[in-house]
């Protein structure tokens, strides 16, 4: 891929289903390109995008649903061999750079974004053996550490360059594993959180125990459609159209819900309560569910709230466990299904009411809202937004309006400045952009195939 000729990218990118924005990804890719030196003319190049989570607020690692779309917004990778074993990293954007040996061993407590490339290179050293060395630059105009999974495409990239430059998908082992996009993105989940997945064993991922959503709306998306997901394993269940009189208006509110960060600990904390619930049920109940979506589907919901009515646990109370229970059943065995179909029945009012609904249920019963978020999310309603929410791992991070396509530019203005007003100490490292679900990862050397 010639990745010094904007032109010939723009053309690549908007048949990938990119609108506007492609000259500005062109951009970035040039850029990246010349990070790597004069020689550009023969490079791989891939795009990774963000994504939105519409529904399903911290159910994938409990085995339940998720509605998803990738972002427009994302990242450019671009990739040349070298003739050694050294991984050499630039950002393009900021200049920061790293370079190593990828070893089983590596050194992965860096405190910042370098934790995510090494993470993948020793997963994957682990996993399948000696690599080949590679330059990477990549250019990213996702907002860093807020809800879009910036880390999560990070991790996506990084390991999905390491995989095609050394032909690791060919390999039995891969092959036994790993057999197509869901699957893959499983493995990725389980690279980034260090569990193991099949025969592939796990080590230390970035410290989060979290599950694949991020990386199965990254590598599974499409252009104008939203996707629904089970997880524990990835499984598709529905795609629906996103119509062309909607747009997602995104506000990132500054407040820094970084995996390797503050939000760490908070983040862990829901998803070792939704294990919390489950060992509570299989106690109760005298089973082994291996998360708490089995258990609702074994027993059905009042069966596990009996079990739950008299649960004693170490590190949380009876309250704790049923309101995450309550969140987890709404969420995921109610209002994503009813959303799913409303969408897909043309019914705008009915999908925007549950996300509203499910926005309210976080809040009270997940609490991973900050003042911040929740003011965003009532805002855009009394702005005339059609509904808003939250979305990602919470505790800072983004929130998304729907808007009709229409006023989405004069919302977005009107939304940013009465944010910056409300919160002047947020008012700089907030971002508000307008997007639509973009098409998933895709090399651009060959657009017509998605990883």
């Amino acid at each position: 891929m010639d990745c010094s000729d904007k032109g010939s990218v723009t053309r690549v990118l908007l048949e990938a289903g990119f609108g506007n924005e492609a000259e500005e990804h062109a951009g970035a890719f040039v850029t990246s390109a010349k990070a790597l030196g004069p020689s550009v003319s023969a490079l791989r190049a891939w795009w990774v995008p963000g994504r939105i989570e519409v529904l399903g607020k911290h159910t994938d690692y409990a085995g339940g649903r998720s509605l998803l779309c990738a972002t427009d917004r994302g990242i450019a990778f671009v990739v040349k061999p070298r003739p050694d074993k050294v991984i050499s990293i630039t950002d393009s954007h900021t200049g920061d750079t790293d370079s190593f040996e990828a070893s089983p061993d590596l050194d992965t407590s860096t405190g910042d974004w370098r934790n995510y490339p090494r993470t993948a290179v020793r997963r994957i050293a682990s996993n399948f053996g000696a690599l080949s060395g590679v330059e990477i630059a990549f250019h990213s105009n996702l907002p860093q550490a807020a809800g879009m999974s910036s880390s999560s495409a990070l991790i996506v990239g990084f390991t999905l360059i390491l995989i095609r430059t050394n032909g690791l998908d060919g390999r039995d082992i891969y092959k036994e594993n790993i057999g197509n996009d869901e699957e893959l993105a499983g493995y990725l989940g389980t690279v980034e959180n260090g569990q193991t997945f099949g025969t592939l064993e796990g080590g230390a991922g970035v410290g989060t125990f979290g599950g694949s959503e991020d990386h199965t709306a990254i590598l599974c998306a499409s252009a104008d459609t939203l996707k629904r997901y089970a997880f524990c394993p990835v499984q598709h269940e529905r795609t629906v159209g996103f119509p062309r009189s909607l747009t997602f208006v995104v506000a990132s509110s500054g407040v820094v819900a970084e995996k390797t960060g503050g939000a760490l600990e908070l983040y862990n904390r829901a998803s070792r309560l939704a294990g919390a619930v489950t060992n509570a049920i299989n106690k109760g109940l005298g089973d082994s569910h291996p998360h708490l979506a089995a258990a609702i589907q074994s027993v059905g919901v009042d069966g596990v709230r009996s079990a739950l009515s008299g649960a004693t646990d170490s590190d949380f109370g009876v309250d704790d466990l049923l309101d995450r229970f309550d969140q987890f059943v709404r969420e995921s065995e109610q209002i994503i299904p009813a959303a799913t179909d409303a969408l897909d029945g043309n019914d705008v009012e009915g999908f925007a009411r549950y996300i509203s609904e499910s926005q309210a249920n976080g809040a009270r019963r997940l609490k991973n809202q900050v003042e911040e978020t929740v003011w965003l999310a009532e805002q855009a309603e009394r702005l005339g937004a059609r509904s808003a929410s939250a979305f990602g791992a919470g505790f800072g991070g983004s929130v998304y309006a729907l808007v009709d396509t229409d006023r989405a530019a004069a919302f977005a203005s009107e939304w940013a400045s009465a944010y910056r007003s409300a919160f002047p100490a947020r008012a700089d490292a907030s971002v508000f952009f307008l997007t639509r679900p973009g098409p998933a990862t895709f090399e651009l050397a060959d657009q017509s195939s998605k990883v």
